[in-house]
């Protein structure tokens, strides 16, 4: 039997937390009609600006508002402060694991963590073999997804490295409650979030190739059907800085260019919002035509630096996730301050077998799986189900990992039937350059049907604003 929930903003008892007292009075005063009146403008805005999210499946064009809820997720300081603290611990390490695996493999010589379990994966790209990175910083930008548990805790349950989204949705999700609820900000201390688009150029200039004063950077979209796009465009205009496609850069002598009405222009940093194998037809996928010809080739010469670097999605393939905390202990001779969800790995034959025993009590997710696709949880699967991946993880077990059912945290949130408790995780973001910056807050993403625990944008979850309180 699991045990109860962690709220986030109520005691057991229904009393509020201290720290959420004061919001707590205040939404409790607040008669339904109103919330449902600014649920409604929030949702009038949203689709006005534009911040829509495609759906992968769906037919070509259409595009979903993510639901958005009024009621904000509030974290105070002490809490904020450790969980900060133990995520720049974690991104540190996960760069040094990197970079250690394309260059001496230290890590993997010393049994800590399996060589077939990197060198075999297909995120591992041998092109990167002795690739040096400015600063040897290969995650820039890191979303690492975390959950509490019952008792409260914060512990890891997936780290983003590849191309991380969401932070747009953190940003916007502030700038509508300061809209709707204006006197809110005047009451609390809340940390603010607006300068998250200044610090990640911040720390993308920082990381430029050697002797680059004043490096140029671009942020390259796969283009306008790619289900982030949004994101892409917003983060560009945020910079300040030109949305590219593959189609509007070039390589001549080793260089990256992109076109402009003024002639070339040289790239030195490439935010790239695409995966690794449409990168560069001539080094991965042929057919690919969203990526630049030889840009591999630049990147190996150290003309250009790629944002997230190729190869970072070895680190964030969920076979390679269990072995987090020893890489912080071996890294950085240190314990790690966050823990990971307990994990079985499917290629390992004791895992496999304690898995298809107890298959509907767990959650068994893809390796190289995003997004909520792919997943099976145990509790909520019917004999179908359960018996189509018995079939699935005999017949591919290195393709799958599981993990208990978890007992998400709830936070308030708005529904048809008035404020109720739904499931909740956190995705805060980690930027990497010269200096490590954590905004404080993140996307909080909200399963908003009652009892369900998906709360993937694309599986029919929402999201809402991240209050940290200051002292």
């Amino acid at each position: 039997m699991r045990a109860s929930p962690y709220d986030e903003m109520l005691e057991e008892g229904g009393a509020p937390r201290s720290h959420c007292g004061d919001y707590w009075r205040w939404l409790e005063a607040q008669p339904q009609d109103y919330l449902a009146r600014k649920r409604s403008e929030a949702d009038a805005l949203f689709h006005r600006v534009g911040i829509t999210f495609a759906v992968y499946g769906e037919n070509s064009g259409t595009e979903r508002l993510i639901p958005f809820d009024i009621v904000p997720r509030i974290i105070p300081s002490a809490d904020w402060a450790r969980l900060e603290a133990g995520l720049a611990q974690r991104v540190q390490a996960l760069n040094a694991f990197i970079g250690d695996i394309y260059h001496d493999q230290r890590i993997l010589r010393a049994g800590v963590v399996p060589a077939e379990r990197v060198l075999c994966n297909v995120q591992y790209r041998p092109e990167m073999q002795g690739v040096d990175v400015p600063g040897g910083i290969y995650a820039h930008i890191a979303g690492i997804d975390v959950v509490r548990d019952a008792g409260g805790g914060f512990c890891v349950l997936e780290d983003n490295l590849r191309v991380p989204s969401g932070v747009s949705y953190m940003l916007e999700n502030r700038k509508m409650m300061m809209r709707l609820f204006p006197e809110l900000f005047t009451h609390h201390p809340i940390a603010p979030v607006e300068q998250y688009p200044d610090l990640l150029l911040e720390n993308l200039k920082s990381v430029a190739p050697s002797g680059v004063s004043d490096p140029t950077v671009v942020l390259l979209t796969p283009g306008m059907y790619n289900s982030a796009y949004f994101e892409h465009a917003f983060l560009a205009q945020q910079m300040g800085i030109e949305l590219v496609e593959g189609q509007d850069l070039f390589v001549l002598d080793d260089v990256l260019y992109m076109r402009t009405t003024r002639g070339p222009q040289r790239v030195d940093v490439l935010y790239r919002r695409l995966d690794d194998d449409f990168l560069d037809p001539l080094s991965f996928r042929p057919d690919s035509t969203l990526g630049v010809p030889g840009l591999l080739t630049v990147y190996r010469a150290g003309h250009v630096t790629i944002a997230n670097a190729i190869g970072t999605g070895i680190a964030d393939d969920k076979s390679i996730y269990p072995y987090v905390p020893e890489m912080i202990r071996f890294y950085l001779g240190e314990a790690p301050l966050l823990e990971n969800v307990r994990t079985w790995i499917l290629g390992n034959p004791q895992d496999r077998a304690y898995v298809l025993d107890h298959l509907p009590e767990l959650v068994v997710k893809e390796a190289h799986g995003a997004g909520g696709y792919g997943m099976l949880i145990g509790p909520a699967a019917t004999a179908a189900q359960l018996e189509d991946f018995r079939g699935r993880i005999r017949a591919h077990p290195e393709r799958y990992i599981a993990q208990p059912t978890l007992t998400l945290s709830t936070c308030p949130t708005f529904s048809v039937a008035g404020v109720a408790p739904r499931h909740i995780d956190l995705r805060p973001f980690v930027l990497s350059g010269r200096d490590v910056s954590i905004v404080p807050g993140g996307l909080t993403r909200v399963a908003l049907r009652e009892g369900s625990l998906i709360v993937n944008s694309s599986q029919g979850g929402g999201t809402k604003d991240t209050w940290v309180l200051g002292d």
